[in-house]
């Protein structure tokens, strides 16, 4: 048996399919600069061909939010600074294509791993995909098509790129098991996205393993079991089937409120990125978007940042579509690892705590404005609450109101017809922020935890770094006393409180937070049901016994046995 991180839930039992790439072995030659420019430029066309037929392949299985990676790899092809060194290096060396294509690559790489900012060190892997598919097309050599998959499979790899993983069909591949990787890599979110059963961070896997092997996949739990015996065999269907009939049971909650044994009812509601997320929201029994991510709109603009029509058009959809149910719209959230193709932001030690968020659109208010009042257009058309990212400080968020009044008075003065029930809230996800939560309040009117941040600000510790990443504990005493803090404020002032990070949908977590008194859980909309089934098989009084006895723990991992202990009672 062999452990790693379960990154997407479920049991698959299946023969293996051991994913290699191609091996290139390249050395420096001396060619006809000519030919090699030729030879390249073909190939440069032929893997932005293949690049977009990937896209095409994936666009009925992905998100849009999921499918701009593919968008980010085209840009890259189509880079002429990559493009025009590699060109360069062959005439002024007189070398193979090949050897330039991978001298330039192996440079860029190198650079991008080599920097401090989260986001371009995340650029290194697409640059290596990119690139390779390159000097494949160069030689001749095939790239892997998981797309003539026609049997049950688990494919099992060092890693899966985000090419690999669009071309998966779930009828074919039924998981996956990678050597590296963790929860929040490309792979992981997408096998959640596709609802694959996926175990990734596999010491020894490839090692391990051989193309056909029988493979036992518990997604659940973590491991893997190679050539398992007839009895393991039995054992895991039983597992697999009881797995499914849990999923499939919990459709009988998809109208039901989420309403706790003794009468307490709070709202499950879903995180999205584009208007066409909604259809998940509503398929999965959610009761309101929690936060929709305004930033993907910015993100897949081409060359100026969307105009008013464009964004009234897509919150106008999402208030429709969500008929009367709440919607949380985050304004921009753009900076830190999230990069616009037409705005250049000035270099910064650490861009994760500097100019970024609502600290951008207090500066660049005429940015601000457009999204403001292409929001309080929309307003009409359903039940909106505007959130403010990232403030700090109580003049922030009253700076970033009054901005609002005056976009909303104007539209009025204009005859536009706008909601006179708009809720203008915060996120809370910087410490100090939740710390003066009972202040907060007084002009809020709701806080959203922001988990991901508040987790990672509050133990100096990023997230993404996997020498720290121990440090990412939701459950810690800290932070859950930080959350009560939060809560307790809004309660205190008649406010209401939700979360929309990661910890939101977290079954351990679930109990806890339902005891602490949050009052709406967003989640990714697939953890709805489960967290459903969850809240309505406890107690409010038993959750806020244990939610009183988590904060009296010293350490993450006692709490985390409370709450194990109090689930399987």
């Amino acid at each position: 048996m062999l452990k790693g991180i379960a990154a997407s839930q479920g049991i698959a039992i299946a023969k293996v399919y051991k994913l290699v790439q191609p091996e290139l072995v390249i050395e420096r030659k001396e060619a006809v600069a000519e030919e090699e420019v030729a030879k390249f430029e073909a190939a440069l066309e032929k893997t932005k061909s293949d690049i977009e037929l990937i896209k095409e392949r994936a666009s009925g299985k992905l998100s849009e939010a999921e499918l701009e990676i593919f968008d980010a790899h085209l840009m890259m092809a189509n880079d002429p600074e990559l493009s025009g060194q590699i060109i360069d290096m062959i005439k002024n060396e007189n070398c193979n294509a090949e050897y330039a294509v991978d001298s330039v690559a192996n440079m860029m790489v190198a650079m991008f791993e080599s920097m401090d900012n989260d986001y371009f060190k995340e650029r290194a892997a697409d640059v290596k995909d990119v690139t390779f598919r390159m000097k494949c097309n160069v030689v001749g050599a095939v790239v892997p098509d998981l797309t003539t998959i026609n049997e049950r499979v688990v494919i099992v790899a060092e890693d899966l790129t985000p090419s690999d993983t669009s071309q998966l069909d779930k009828k074919y591949t039924v998981g996956f098991a990678t050597q590296i990787g963790g929860r929040t890599s490309h792979s992981a979110i997408m096998a959640r996205s596709l609802e694959i059963p996926a175990v990734v961070g596999i010491p020894g896997l490839l090692d391990a393993v051989n193309h056909g092997d029988e493979i036992i996949l518990d997604a659940i739990e973590g491991e893997v079991i190679l050539n398992p015996t007839a009895e393991q065999v039995a054992e895991y269907t039983e597992k697999m089937k009881k797995f499914n009939d849990d999923k499939e049971a919990l459709k009988v909650l998809l109208h039901s409120k989420s309403v706790t044994k003794d009468g307490h009812e709070v709202e499950l509601a879903a995180n999205i990125g584009t208007p066409k997320d909604v259809q998940g929201v509503i398929d999965n029994g959610g009761e309101g978007v929690g936060l929709y991510r305004t930033e993907f709109l910015y993100m897949n603009s081409e060359t100026d940042f969307p105009s008013e029509e464009e964004q009234f058009e897509a919150y106008k959809t999402v208030l429709e579509n969500m008929n009367g149910k709440k919607v949380v719209v985050r304004t921009l959230d753009i900076g830190g690892d999230k990069k616009l193709k037409y705005f250049t932001f000035d270099p910064e030690m650490n861009p994760f705590l500097g100019y970024r968020a609502i600290r951008l659109c207090l500066d660049r208010t005429d940015i601000f404005r457009t999204q403001l009042r292409a929001l309080i257009r929309a307003s009409v058309y359903g039940k909106l609450c505007i959130m403010f990212p990232m403030i700090a400080t109580i003049n922030e968020f009253n700076n970033a109101k009054a901005i609002f009044e005056e976009e909303k008075a104007k539209l009025i003065a204009e005859g536009v017809a706008v909601s006179d029930k708009i809720e203008v809230g915060m996120m809370v996800e910087i410490p100090a922020a939740a710390v003066l939560a009972d202040q907060f309040a007084k002009v809020a009117d709701f806080f959203s935890i922001g988990t991901n941040d508040l987790i990672q600000y509050s133990m100096a510790a990023d997230r993404m770094s996997e020498k720290v990443s121990y440090l990412y504990q939701p459950l810690n005493p800290s932070i859950l006393r930080l959350i009560k803090m939060t809560i307790d404020g809004a309660h205190k002032e008649g406010k209401w409180t939700g979360m929309c990070g990661e910890m939101a949908g977290d079954p351990m977590a679930v109990p806890v937070l339902l005891g602490l008194g949050l009052d709406e859980f967003s989640m990714s909309a697939t953890s709805i049901l489960p967290a459903r089934k969850l809240i309505t098989e406890m107690s409010l009084s038993d959750a806020k016994a244990l939610a009183e006895e988590a904060l009296a723990k010293n350490t993450a991992e006692e709490v985390s046995e409370l709450v194990k202990k109090a689930i399987n009672k």
